[in-house]
């Protein structure tokens, strides 16, 4: 037993608290990755785009791997702008301004956004105009990357950012170790917590944006044949 462990005994609860919110972020971290990904697919698919599939980078650090998300998300939202821009430029004001008004039936948006990728494309398949609309028609995906593009920015630049990614088969002093790096062991408290308000907030945004992700995988789902 540590000496640590003898002067503060609530220490092996948090060294097994800590390795847990480690495993909880990389899990979350897994999931936008994927979701991303499948964003980024829809859009090279439909929409004429050239997104790079990303992966996690299991010998690089959360930070690097918060920096490789971030740059793909900051694409996908390039692309969103670029596609509203595209249709601003081709179409009526009037047209233009139908595509932003909820009150506008959806099918007639669809039919607005359809005929200009027809134009910008040369051919565009069935369900490009539904998920143009669904990208430039709502702010949901705007937001929602907005939001966790700076969350892990936030993430990327704590405490947990110079931690490796690839840590999770090693003994458990060498994980404490690989995790705290050169904090101390009196600080172990300070480290949960600091997982615990990063995770907090990147768990119910992560959560938003995969909804949203779903609702433009799921239209492209029900319009393949």
């Amino acid at each position: 037993m540590m000496l640590s462990d003898l002067l503060y005994p609530d220490n092996p609860r948090k060294r097994q608290e800590l390795i847990q919110l480690h495993q909880e972020l990389l899990d979350c971290m897994s999931t936008n990755f994927h979701a991303t990904n499948e964003l980024a697919g829809v859009l090279n698919e439909h929409l004429g785009c050239t997104i790079p599939h990303i992966k996690i980078r299991e010998s690089r650090t959360i930070k690097e791997n918060c920096d490789i998300i971030i740059q793909a998300m900051s694409e996908i939202q390039h692309q969103v702008q670029k596609i509203d821009s595209d249709m601003k430029e081709k179409l009526e004001p009037v047209l233009y301004q139908k595509l932003h008004d909820i009150k506008e039936p959806e099918l007639e948006k669809i039919a607005i956004a359809h005929r200009v990728f027809s134009v910008v494309l040369g051919e565009a398949t069935s369900t490009a105009g539904m998920v143009a609309i669904k990208l430039i028609g709502s702010n949901l995906i705007t937001l929602t990357l907005g939001k966790l593009v700076s969350l892990l920015a936030q993430i990327g630049a704590s405490v947990l950012g110079g931690i490796s990614i690839a840590i999770l088969g090693l003994g458990i002093e060498m994980i404490l170790h690989a995790i705290l790096g050169a904090v101390e062991r009196n600080e172990l408290l300070a480290a949960v917590r600091s997982y615990e308000e990063h995770l907090t907030q990147f768990r119910a945004a992560s959560e938003k944006y995969q909804r949203a992700i779903r609702e433009v995988t799921s239209l492209v789902r029900h319009q393949a044949p």
